[in-house]
């Protein structure tokens, strides 16, 4: 299975909102040059408002650079994960690009915002504790 990259995904999602909102101008003007609801609907004609369509299009350039903003400042923030982890079979602790080991929580705890609360998963529980075990079935 092939990565992708955070730099390659970013890109393609700014690209696509680019678009989008060069898209949503182009249909307003093209709406005041060839009068779409007259053209398809049958509707009455209307004259041409190009102060109507600039201001339209000033405010969505305006909403589109706010949202394109905001989108790069949440990936800046976001961390990946990515590539091969070596892991160790048994003990889980992964080895980092220097050689030395670390337990698994504290790793990714460090390279992302991932947070770990521990609990036991009923095969442990019935392995390590059978008397105790509020999993067993009764």
């Amino acid at each position: 299975m092939k990565m992708i990259g955070k730099h390659f995904v970013s890109k393609r999602v700014i690209t696509y909102e680019v678009f989008s909102f060069l898209f949503i101008i182009l249909i307003i003007w093209l709406d005041e040059i060839l009068d779409i609801p007259s053209l398809f609907l049958g509707a009455k004609p209307t004259p041409i408002n190009w102060k109507e369509a600039l201001f339209e299009s000033v405010i969505i350039c305006i909403f589109g650079m706010a949202i394109i903003y905001m989108t790069v400042k949440l990936f800046r923030k976001m961390k990946y994960l990515e590539g091969i982890l070596p892991i160790c079979a048994s003990c889980k602790k992964i080895r980092d690009d220097k050689g030395s080991w670390h337990q698994i929580e504290g790793y990714v705890r460090d390279r992302s915002e991932a947070e770990f609360s521990h609990g036991i998963c009923p095969e442990c529980a019935e392995k390590l504790y059978p008397e105790f075990n509020p999993y067993k079935k009764k």
